[in-house]
């Protein structure tokens, strides 16, 4: 053991009361666990632990020694006898690795002290920690996915977070703090976001994306071979969320050799997992080998550690991690670093909406210092100003509504997380009101596995939406004016003649059956693409926008076909989940007496340029826009 283990461990023993009945302390992951044989005294006086966290200021988890703990079907047992039958359990996991249960029940308010329902007796009867979660109405294949390889690893998740905890816990090699961080995708371009991050004690790697309107590896992938970097001195990854451009080469790491963790928040683990292997299935159906296999899928999932927004938390020796609501997707995170005893602080933005959505808060921006900002610029024009949601939201109906007169039909390609449930809220409230025509509305695609996840998770969404899934028992992204296209084969009576409105993914007519919908309805003057999001540059999403008038496809039987576009093209601006030029400019202005330098990535080339020169004029803060394989020493 080294010294400051030692210390620390000491510390701890010095402030257990001599009734603890503590019998050892072992390291999980970044928490430290004290397994104790007499768990009342920790529940029914939560003032200790806090006083052990004030003092060695790190993560404590109370464990029941596995000695004293029931086994799992006896805990099933007795918890099934105290939950009512009114909170209708629906899925219950037992996890051995961290020692707690959780429940998902469809009624959770049911189960809360002034239902009788104590969680501290059971706790101290069967001996696990309970986490009680609300249960979706729509099953999701992601979420039991995470459980099965959960449970199937937890003997090997037990060594790894002893691992990992050996790690950060260990003394430091230097007192000295040099900081650096080099550029390895998503600077000057949006796609494959990945930031390496070294200090003399760490290797932290930030995001590891792929870049959809590539086509060449040099130009789709991180650009790891421009760095000395084997896979093995990687310390920890960290993903800001679940977007394919920001996670979608991290299974190739596991596929060669990383063993390491990955932060991120608990939503990001199950949208990662289902965007991860829903490319899996894109590259099947299309008869090509991917980049990764499903193993290799399972691998990131036992090596994640989630984290809840706002908690500080150690993970490595000399770097501490807290995750803030970032307000793109689910789940999504800005990435604040505090590196050595207060050398420096990062706050890495990823992707952020600086703005109230349907769906989400805005993003933070109270950090208590921050000396180098990271934030995109994917709308850094000075053009790039967005109308009002209200103002979005009308030009959106009217540009429905205008197409269904004439008969025609709608194609809104869009990404299956964030705003198609967006969408969905604001369809079936249109209609509702009467000022949306009403019509059928064919939805396809990953949006109901997307909108499942989104209900598992409602603390996550705005306090409106949370209230109506949790305590009115809503399912928000549901309405009689859906209809879920389960297979192909039903796309006939999305096809028949007749308006209708059709969503589907993906958002940018790469793969998915929007883009099947798109080959059908391009050559009709009455139909309509309307887009609602971002379009990379390379994508055919991208060359539909910027007007070409004629494109060549594979279709579902691998044959070439040339598709003559004749229908309505248009873009809604307003519902991105990113920040517009003014909502970038006013996030950097909160911080503008905290920080002493930006650096801007994750745009266009100049886009990049302007809101980088934007922040150095208006704001007087030092800007850099490094290219990619540019190493920027910060301390």
């Amino acid at each position: 053991m080294n010294t400051k283990s030692r210390n620390v461990i000491n510390k701890i023993l010095e402030l257990l009361p001599p009734n603890s009945g503590v019998v050892r302390i072992e390291y999980e992951g970044p928490r430290i666990a004290l397994y104790t044989q007499n768990p009342s005294v920790f529940l029914n006086n939560s003032v200790i632990i806090s006083d052990i966290v004030k003092t060695i200021k790190k993560r404590i988890v109370i464990k029941v020694d596995e000695k004293r703990r029931k086994d799992e079907n006896e805990a099933r047992l007795i918890l099934l006898d105290k939950i009512p039958k009114e909170a209708e359990v629906s899925t219950m996991l037992f996890d051995e690795a961290l020692g707690e249960v959780i429940i998902e029940v469809k009624n959770p308010h049911l189960l809360s002290p002034d239902k009788g329902f104590n969680v501290n007796e059971i706790v101290n009867e069967i001996g696990w920690r309970i986490r009680i979660k609300k249960a979706s109405p729509i099953p999701s294949q992601s979420i039991q996915h995470v459980y099965y390889t959960l449970k199937t690893t937890e003997q090997e998740r037990k060594a790894f977070l002893r691992s990992v905890g050996e790690q950060i816990f260990r003394d430091r090699l230097t007192g000295r703090n040099e900081i650096r961080i080099t550029a390895l995708g998503g600077f000057k371009e949006v796609g494959r976001s990945a930031i390496l991050v070294e200090t003399l004690e760490s290797k932290i790697l930030i995001d590891c994306g792929i870049n959809p309107g590539a086509k060449e590896p040099h130009e789709m992938y991180p650009r790891f071979d421009l760095i000395d970097l084997s896979l093995e001195d990687i310390d920890a990854v960290i993903i800001s969320h679940a977007h394919l451009d920001h996670t979608g080469f991290l299974p190739v790491l596991f596929k060669f050799g990383y063993e390491g963790p990955v932060y991120c928040t608990e939503p990001t683990l199950s949208l990662t997992t289902l965007l991860l292997t829903d490319a899996i299935k894109v590259a099947t159906m299309e008869g090509e080998r991917y980049l990764y296999d499903m193993n290799d899928v399972r691998k990131f999932i036992s090596h994640c550690i989630t984290l809840p927004y706002g908690l500080v938390t150690d993970i490595t020796s000399d770097v501490k991690l807290v995750l803030n609501n970032a307000g793109h997707i689910l789940g999504s995170a800005t990435i604040h670093l505090h590196i050595g005893e207060g050398a420096h602080n990062i706050v890495y933005t990823g992707d952020y909406k600086f703005d109230r959505t349907r769906l989400f808060p805005p993003a933070t921006y109270i950090y208590p210092r921050v000396e180098t900002l990271i934030t995109e610029s994917t709308y850094g024009a000075k053009s790039d100003i967005m109308p009002s949601r209200d103002e979005t939201e009308k030009m959106f109906i009217n540009a429905i509504n205008e197409v269904i007169r004439e008969g025609g039909k709608v194609l809104i390609p869009v990404p299956a997380v964030g705003r198609a449930q967006e969408l969905l809220l604001v369809l079936n409230e249109f209609i509702q009101k009467k000022e949306l025509i009403e019509t059928t509305i064919f939805i396809e695609g990953m949006i109901k596995e997307a909108t499942a996840i989104h209900l598992s998770f409602p603390e996550y969404l705005t306090k409106e939406l949370r209230t109506r899934i949790v305590d009115q028992g809503e399912n928000p992204f549901l309405s009689e004016y859906f209809t879920i296209i389960e297979h192909p084969d039903q796309r006939e009576e999305a096809m028949a003649p007749g308006p209708a409105i059709i969503i589907a993914t993906s958002g940018m007519l790469e793969g998915g059956p929007s883009v099947q919908y798109f080959m059908e309805m391009a050559g009709n003057e009455k139909n309509k693409i309307l887009f609602v999001s971002y379009q990379v540059p390379g994508t055919l999403g991208r060359r539909v926008l910027d007007g070409a008038k004629q494109v060549s496809l594979l279709d579902e039987n691998g044959k070439i076909r040339v598709v003559d576009i004749k229908c309505k093209v248009q873009k809604i601006e307003g519902f991105s989940g990113h920040s517009d030029y003014n909502q970038l400019i006013r996030f950097v202005s909160k911080l503008r007496g905290k920080v002493h330098r930006v650096i801007v990535n994750h745009g266009e080339r100049k886009k990049v340029e302007n809101l980088a020169n934007a922040i150095s004029r208006f704001l007087g803060i030092p800007t850099l826009q490094p290219n990619i394989g540019d190493s920027i020493k910060l301390l």
